[in-house]
């Protein structure tokens, strides 16, 4: 690896002293490094990463903060499939693997090619109003259908290859992938999956019934999720985030199509512990 471009989560690293730190060592090894703090604004995705800016030829991308600024790169960096390395510089770290006191060990690492990449799945989301397509995203850890208002219950019914699963009543429904399951899908009660496995989590937010539980879907199978009308006073039943981006307000009649993505997002692992480890570690 030659060419390296570094994504710097400003709230975490303001005065940019870890960023230059970064880049003054991977020059010093006689490589090529950029720090990209171009940023712009998306009407559904918030701030996010001007990729325009980034050469074609990146090897890899440091991404400096925590697992959400890493999720935010992944969606970012979709169409390019470059490598990202995470380092945080937050709390609770599952993607971003690499320590504040370990970055200079781990960069030479990583320009050792003393690395393992990893492939996590990605899902994509379209959303469509009366046969029209209105919206499309990806998302490395969920999709999630959730209430719009206050105190407001949602009724969504949720089709795997158009066989009707169940219908849920509650706060909404949560789709997430195998990186995702340790998110908001552990928190609702969803379970845990290992990132190498091929499938996607359906776990209800707070349902009006003791017996609905998670269902574990193939990654080849497709899902629907039919926004269903709650209340006759109700305009906008729901919103769907991606990845907790900004929500789209979503209508009774709304379809969501989520099925796996075409690209994955690329992972460099350096640390020799197992996810089963970090997930001890983490969660203790």
């Amino acid at each position: 690896m030659n060419n390296f471009c570094i994504i710097t989560n400003i709230h975490k690293d303001s005065e940019f002293k870890t960023t230059k730190l970064i880049r003054d060592y991977l020059l010093s090894k006689g490589k090529h490094c950029m720090i990209s703090s171009i940023q712009k604004e998306s009407n559904f995705a918030g701030v996010v990463t001007d990729v325009s800016w980034i050469p074609e030829d990146t090897d890899c991308v440091i991404v400096l903060g925590g697992d959400g600024t890493i999720i935010r790169a992944a969606t970012d960096l979709y169409q390019r499939e470059v490598p990202l390395l995470g380092i945080n510089l937050g709390t609770l770290g599952f993607l971003a693997e690499i320590e504040r006191q370990d970055i200079i060990p781990a960069l030479d690492s990583l320009l050792q090619q003393d690395i393992q990449i990893q492939e996590r799945m990605m899902i994509c989301g379209e959303i469509t109003r009366e046969n029209t397509t209105i919206y499309q995203d990806y998302a490395l850890n969920d999709l999630v259908i959730g209430r719009n208002g206050f105190s407001r219950i949602i009724s969504v019914s949720v089709f795997v290859n158009d066989i009707l699963v169940d219908t849920y009543h509650g706060d909404g429904v949560i789709i997430a992938t195998p990186t995702g399951s340790t998110g908001y899908n552990l928190s609702a009660g969803g379970p845990v999956a290992a990132p190498s496995t091929n499938l996607m989590m359906v776990t209800p937010i707070c349902p009006h019934s003791m017996g609905q539980r998670s269902v574990l879907v193939s990654a080849e199978d497709e899902i629907t999720i039919l926004i269903d009308k709650s209340k006759k006073t109700q305009t906008d039943e729901a919103i769907a985030t991606f990845d907790g981006r900004m929500g789209m307000e979503l209508k009774a009649g709304d379809r969501i199509l989520v099925k796996k993505a075409e690209k994955v997002t690329k992972l460099i692992k350096i640390n020799q512990k197992n996810f089963y480890e970090i997930l001890r570690n983490k969660l203790r």
